[in-house]
């Protein structure tokens, strides 16, 4: 171990981080010893860090076992920006560079090494060079898939064990962030960690929102969430098949919305090309099967729609989990019904598994149907199936914006469940719900359905009330489904309901046809003046522009965290730069002459100074305005290369500027009369007609950027904003 090194000095020089989170230390102090370790830790929690920080510390290379290519391509992406000695060996690479790889590692020039678990336990020779190399420590992400229970389960990674019996004096280290208690001890069994400390960092993420609305018009219930909530931002849709990521990728292209599709189905080539661009840059949406995700480091990712219904809690826990890696405010919402279920179900009793995994199975969908139809906080019943409490509702799920009110609804139980028996319990929700609304379908002519007692004995409730009425008594175990048929089938408790020995709560019901107006957060974003929002685009646009020409994902140059930490501390000399969250040393020698005068240039001409006016940073602060008078000579400078015939595009390249920071100096001339807003911005009268309409009416620039989906720059709608000022 370094003896002038400590956890602490290199979470802040190399990661530019001023304190650990949760378990982290922990975890790091138990390594050192030469512990082993299991960690639970939730996603975006900062796993990482527990064998990064003894990778540094410790004499000799951590291996890290890692699932995916394109994972571990990040990571050693991001820790070689960090100044950290990390490499990877995949079927990536060439017989040269694997051979420039394992030199490093047997010669000690290396801190992390990614394989894995097929190369690791297949490849023989791998185990050999391992073997032959100075080893501090094994690292095994995703560990749930070790298990038989868990919900990845990988037969690769059952084999690890084997790697442990060949390693005994070399502490191991297994992460992940869902194992229920089972996956728990079997994980510990497999690996033989039985000797080491278990770390459960809690499963909570209190900056994900969790919203779950009735399946209706699905893809028009998405775009109008996405467009309302959520637009220009990155974003994945999971779907239960190949066929509808293509359609509802298609759908959000036709309604303005930037997307691509991952599946299983497509060539490696393109699923690597559509990843890449998801990584790389800022507003793309992904629509993908569950082949997408495991892995995806992207931290800025604002939010995660489910499109059917996942397999389990783990499941859904996992995928909604990728929204808000970096601590922001995020958002998990899911569209489902119960012909979701169903098809769950079949496909369930349709697989190869034993009788116990189908019975867990089942349980676990159990589960998850109950959760989606709660009148309870959801992210408490969420808790609860990790075996973790919370002891008041969280202020931050659909049911708490909107608590629903309760009713005796037996009465209204019992025809429902009436109609189920006298159809002999062989129909599906749709057929059931037209029976009582006394519907005339060809369908309930020819069954005879329209002679029950029960026929149209609900026509003064609509047919969503209906369906919502037996998805509520499902998630209640008044109804069981049968998974071959969709058929619904009255329970025990049922029977208790329709003999009136069993009374019926449930939520007034509302018609719904998208989000429920929001009510405050417990988490606060980050909320910034206009000009605070311009600067974030501007860093943000360079953040990408340095991305594309490095071939590397945005977010390992720096991310969102990191601008806002600029903004609010507007650092002006190199050494300020050590302030800023997320700049490790690496970083500040890196980056720092480019972000520099980004910032500099724009507080010299902008004429309000950029405030962040709510967040972790500076909470509840006024924001500061600043009135420039006359104009400043970068923005002449800007002018008489415009006037010279130059346009935005080639100033900016002259000058090694960013474009937006350009527009904004044309802006401040078109204020000052300098400039005709025609010869800057060149749109039909009737574009510019509705950006004026929608300026007048809004507060700020952002609104309206986001209105017309990015499609005019900050600094175009300031040009237009000043020449209506002026």
């Amino acid at each position: 171990m370094s003896s002038n090194k400590t956890p602490h000095s290199l979470l802040k020089q190399v990661f530019g981080y001023s304190s650990f989170r949760g378990e982290q230390e922990a975890v790091i102090k138990n390594t050192l010893t030469g512990k082993d370790s299991l960690v639970i830790m939730p996603t975006g929690g900062g796993k990482s860090i527990c064998y990064q920080i003894p990778a540094l510390l410790m004499e000799g290379t951590c291996v890290v076992v890692s699932p995916l290519i394109a994972l571990m391509e990040d990571q050693v992406a991001s820790l070689l920006g960090n100044g950290v000695r990390a490499a990877f060996i995949n079927s990536s690479l060439d017989i040269f560079e694997v051979k420039e790889t394992e030199d490093a590692l047997l010669s000690g020039n290396l801190d992390i090494l990614y394989l894995s678990p097929e190369r690791l336990m297949s490849v023989e020779s791998t185990v050999r060079l391992l073997q032959r190399a100075n080893i501090s420590l094994f690292a095994v992400d995703e560990v749930h898939c070790v298990s038989q229970w868990g919900h990845d389960f990988r037969p690769e990674y059952q084999k690890l064990g084997e790697l442990r019996d060949k390693f005994t004096d070399i502490p191991f280290m297994g992460l992940t962030a869902t194992a229920d208690e089972m996956t728990r001890k079997d994980i510990l069994h497999s690996l033989h960690l039985e000797e080491g400390s278990t770390f459960i960092g809690g499963f909570d993420r209190p900056n994900i929102r969790y919203t779950i609305i009735p399946k209706e018009d699905e893809e028009s219930q998405l775009v109008q969430w996405i467009r309302k909530e959520h637009a220009g931002e990155s974003g994945i849709v999971y779907c239960l098949s190949r066929k509808k990521t293509e359609k509802i990728s298609n759908t959000l292209i036709e309604n303005g919305i930037r997307s691509s599709v991952y599946h299983a189905g497509l060539s490696s080539e393109l699923r690597s090309k559509n990843q890449t661009m998801f990584l790389q840059e800022d507003n793309i949406v992904m629509v993908a099967t569950i082949a997408f995700g495991m892995g995806i480091d992207k931290p800025d990712v604002r939010f995660v729609a489910h499109m059917d219904l996942p397999k389990s809690m783990e499941s859904y826990y996992q995928e909604t989990g990728r929204a808000g890696r970096d601590g922001l405010p995020a958002e998990a919402w899911m569209t489902y019904s119960i012909s979701d279920a169903v098809q769950l179900r079949r496909f369930i009793e349709d697989s190869s598994a034993s009788d116990m995994q189908k019975k867990l199975e089942h349980s676990k969908l159990n589960f998850l149907i109950g959760y989606s139809e709660t009148i309870e906080c959801r992210r408490k019943v969420l808790l609860s199936y990790f075996d973790e409490s919370l002891e008041k509702p969280c202020g931050n799920c659909d049911t708490c914006l909107n608590p629903p009110e309760r009713v005796d609804g037996t009465i209204d139980a019992q025809k429902a469940l009436s109609n189920i028996y006298r159809t002999k319990q062989f129909y599906g929700a749709g057929h059931l719900a037209d029976i009582l609304m006394g519907s005339q379908s060809q369908k309930i002519k020819d069954q005879g359905h329209d002679s029950l007692s029960t026929y149209a004995i609900g026509k003064d409730r609509s047919k969503k009330y209906w369906l919502w009425l037996y998805r509520q008594l499902i998630s209640l175990g008044h109804i069981t489904v049968d998974s071959s048929y969709g058929s619904l089938q009255i329970s025990k408790s049922g029977y208790e309901v329709c003999k009136s020995e069993r009374t019926v709560e449930l939520t007034v019901y509302k018609e719904k046809t998208g989000r429920a107006e929001k009510k405050k957060s417990v988490v606060s974003a980050y909320v910034m003046n206009e000009a605070g929002q311009e600067l974030f685009e501007i860093l943000r646009s360079k953040r990408q522009e340095i991305a594309k020409e490095q071939n590397i994902p945005a977010f390992t140059v720096f991310g969102d965290k990191t601008i806002y930490s600029l903004i609010d501390k507007k650092p002006k000399q190199h050494q300020d730069l050590s302030e800023i969250h997320g700049l490790g040393a690496a970083k500040i020698q890196k980056y720092g002459e480019v972000v520099l005068p980004l910032i500099a240039e724009f507080l010299e001409t902008s004429e309000e100074v950029p405030e962040l006016i709510a967040g972790d940073f500076n909470p509840k602060r006024e924001p500061k305005n600043r009135i420039k008078k006359g104009m400043s000579s970068t923005v002449s400078e800007s002018l008489s290369l415009f006037n010279d015939g130059l346009n935005a595009e080639e100033i900016a390249k002259r000058r090694k500027l960013v474009m937006t920071t350009v527009e904004s100096h044309l802006a401040q001339a078109v204020e000052q009369g300098k400039l005709r807003l025609e010869s800057v911005v060149q749109l039909p009268e009737s574009e510019l007609a509705a950006v004026r309409d929608l300026l007048k009416e809004s507060e700020g620039l952002k609104p309206v950027f986001d209105h017309f989906q990015e499609k005019y720059s900050y600094g175009v709608l300031k040009c237009i904003q000043a020449d209506m000022q002026r």
